[in-house]
């Protein structure tokens, strides 16, 4: 029987490819997006096609409505969860603290942080052999910008970033004798959309000279990643970072 996974924010980028690195080797899928549904969808029908099993959830993770009933349908759909990839995050224009809003930091921690909060904690409910559950890993998303601070861009979103490794590593602590692994990923220059959405869709070969590799990483590289630590090769892995950064 396939492991299933839920992977947020997976219409694009990261996400996406995790998803069909994940199809590819044996995984069953939730593939949540917000607002790119025609992405979502053909990513589905493109799995599916190929024999996987994938389907697609629309929810904003800020909501815990929305969040909730997610997870519903996973349990109609599957019946249990094996794995989350807590991978939907956003990014705003590149800006000065002194020119950032309260609303503009609302914004980035309703979706970076509480959005990741609420779907650890319904993955940890579904789970945890404590509630009858076989266990499982979730993969948090963070960034080198919580290292590297993202000044004079995003210091927002490296706050955000901040915050998730520090739940990473108190959750790993938490369920660990529960049988789930929690476990993150850094990445650094990626090229995905995400930099457009900051008002710099250049960004990585901007600063790619400032990567000891000399070049900015491909989502696949993440995924790869990301997949390792889903993985039983995994098994004694958690609490632990992954930088998939070239160095930087």
């Amino acid at each position: 029987m396939s492991k299933i996974i839920l992977i947020t924010g997976a219409s694009r980028g990261i996400g996406a490819e995790t998803a069909r690195l994940a199809a590819e080797r044996g995984y069953s899928l939730c593939l949540n997006y917000r607002n790119n549904r025609q992405a979502a969808e053909d990513l589905c029908v493109s799995l599916n096609g190929d024999g996987h099993h994938a389907i697609a959830w629309q929810a904003d993770i800020s909501v815990e409505a929305d969040v909730m009933a997610m997870y519903e349908a996973i349990d109609r759909e599957f019946g249990r969860l094996d794995g989350l990839v807590n991978n939907a995050g956003i990014l705003e224009r590149q800006s000065d603290v002194v020119d950032m809003s309260r609303e503009r930091w609302q914004r980035i921690l309703d979706i970076n942080v509480i959005g990741c909060f609420l779907c650890a904690r319904e993955a940890i409910k579904r789970m945890s052999t404590l509630n009858g559950g076989q266990g499982g890993s979730i993969v948090n998303l963070s960034s080198r910008a919580a290292d590297l601070g993202a000044a004079h861009e995003y210091v927002d979103y490296a706050a955000s970033k901040g915050a998730i490794d520090a739940m990473t590593t108190g959750l790993a602590k938490e369920v660990g004798d529960q049988g789930i692994r929690i476990n993150a990923v850094k990445p650094g220059l990626i090229y995905t959309d995400i930099h457009a959405d900051s008002g710099e869709a250049g960004r990585v070969d901007r600063l790619k000279t400032g990567v000891p590799m000399q070049r900015g990483g491909l989502p696949g590289e993440v995924a790869e990643a990301i997949l390792w630590l889903l993985s039983d090769a995994a098994s004694y892995t958690t609490g632990s970072f992954i930088d998939v950064s070239g160095g930087r």
